[in-house]
């Protein structure tokens, strides 16, 4: 019997599909994300659950994987599930089948809901091709990194985002990609409080200030349509050369001046070492 990997509602259990809840009552083992929203999961949906509930987030899947890919081996069948959506998207679940890959057990999967593409849906954002992030990088530095590596791709960007830093990456997009670039937040999806805000970065970004906004965020910004400009290396280097000559340590002037422009760390860096640029 295989592995089975099931998206799971991401608000609304109506979306749940027949498959998931034959699924659900099939299973000889199901692995979950958070046993206690898997039984209320359940309950909602009408289904006895019968089968062993092993809890299986990210700090203890690697101990766990073994033990439950053996139960498939053996014959069982183990349904894998995450919080909402489908998992190893932002979740748990990648060990496992990378695992069940390398000793040749079957996996399938129960497809269904997806925060992702359902954010796509109702962005009103051009994402006929679409590079998804996952979480943001939550250190200040580090995200403004990665956004200035992503700043003139033209595929649209989505990405998951904590509702407590929401005001800060909104800001950070609006300084990397430009405060008119088109985009969208999605609150909230299938949900009660639904709620999708589009507008500019600019303006999502100052509307996040105004007042706390809760709940699980999807964004999705409109991709680079702009041509990028030229890269003139030794205006970089004058401008690295300047902010280390201010006291800054060349970590953070390269940084600022990645972000300033919309480049990638490595682009200046290589400017700065004087090697050769490579596509950024």
């Amino acid at each position: 019997m295989p592995l089975v990997i099931a998206a799971t509602p991401i608000g609304d259990p109506d979306d749940a599909s027949p498959r998931l809840r034959a699924a659900l009552r099939a299973a000889d083992v199901i692995a979950a994300e958070d046993t206690r929203r898997l039984h209320r999961l359940a309950k909602s949906l009408e289904v006895d659950v019968t089968a062993k509930v092993v809890a299986v987030y990210d700090a203890v899947e690697r101990q766990r994987a073994d033990s439950l890919l053996d139960t498939v081996e053996s014959g069982g069948t183990v349904l894998v599930v995450t919080d909402a959506g489908m998992p190893l998207v932002s979740d748990p679940g990648h060990v496992l089948v990378t695992r069940a890959v390398a000793r040749g057990l079957p996996v399938t999967v129960i497809p269904g809901p997806s925060a992702v593409t359902a954010a796509i849906a109702v962005a009103g954002v051009p994402a006929n091709q679409f590079s998804f992030e996952g979480f943001l990088p939550r250190k200040a530095g580090e995200r403004r990194s990665r956004l200035a590596e992503l700043a003139t791709d033209p595929r649209a960007l989505v990405a998951f985002e904590s509702p407590r830093r929401l005001s800060l990456s909104l800001a950070d997009l609006a300084a990397a990609f430009g405060a008119d670039r088109a985009a969208a937040v999605c609150r909230e999806l299938t949900k009660t409080h639904e709620e999708v805000r589009r507008g500019t970065l600019g303006e999502l970004a100052e509307w996040a200030a105004a007042a706390p906004v809760l709940g699980e965020i999807t964004l999705v910004v409109a991709g680079c349509t702009e041509e990028p400009a030229p890269v003139d290396p030794d205006a970089l280097r004058a401008e690295v050369a300047e902010r280390v000559a201010r006291g800054d340590s060349r970590r953070d002037a390269v940084d600022a001046v990645a972000s300033a422009h919309g480049l990638s760390r490595r682009v200046v860096y290589a400017v700065v070492l004087d090697q050769t640029i490579g596509p950024h």
